[in-house]
């Protein structure tokens, strides 16, 4: 090992070398230590609606409602009287055929709800209840 030339001048060269390994230890240890990156990307990605999705007859239980104003919805959705057919046809067909629950306001005009039970008794649906009769109970 050298300390210089010969001539007495001092070492003017720094040795680099202990400075190095130093510095490489310390990016090994910083490369372990940091977290994993998932490289994921947040997408918003689009949400079915239910609704459109869910087919009209319910193979479980249906709901015919009559409002004040005589409008026809099954389950929730407005009808009218051919619409109202098809959907008694397919739920009739149906093996169970699912229940059909039948439930006018009371303030609606008869002829309304006897032409919605004429359509019902027409498609030969055997599973009928009407919902909503503990409102009637006071009137007899």
């Amino acid at each position: 090992m050298s300390g210089g030339r010969d001539d007495g001048e001092p070492m003017m060269e720094m040795n680099t070398t202990p400075l190095i390994d130093v510095m490489l230890v310390l990016l090994i240890m910083f490369i372990i230590t940091l977290p994993v990156p998932t490289h994921a990307v947040k997408v918003d990605l689009p949400v079915n609606d239910p609704k459109a999705v869910k087919p009209p007859v319910d193979p479980i239980k249906n709901k015919i409602a009559i409002d004040v104003t005589g409008n026809v919805t099954w389950n929730g959705a407005p009808v009218n009287s051919t619409l109202l057919r098809q959907y008694l046809d397919q739920s009739a067909a149906m093996n169970p055929e699912p229940e059909l629950q039948f439930q006018p306001d009371p303030a609606t005009r008869y002829d309304v709800v006897d032409q919605t039970l004429a359509e019902i008794k027409r498609s030969n649906i055997t599973k009928l209840g009407f919902v909503g009769n503990e409102q009637y109970y006071r009137d007899f």
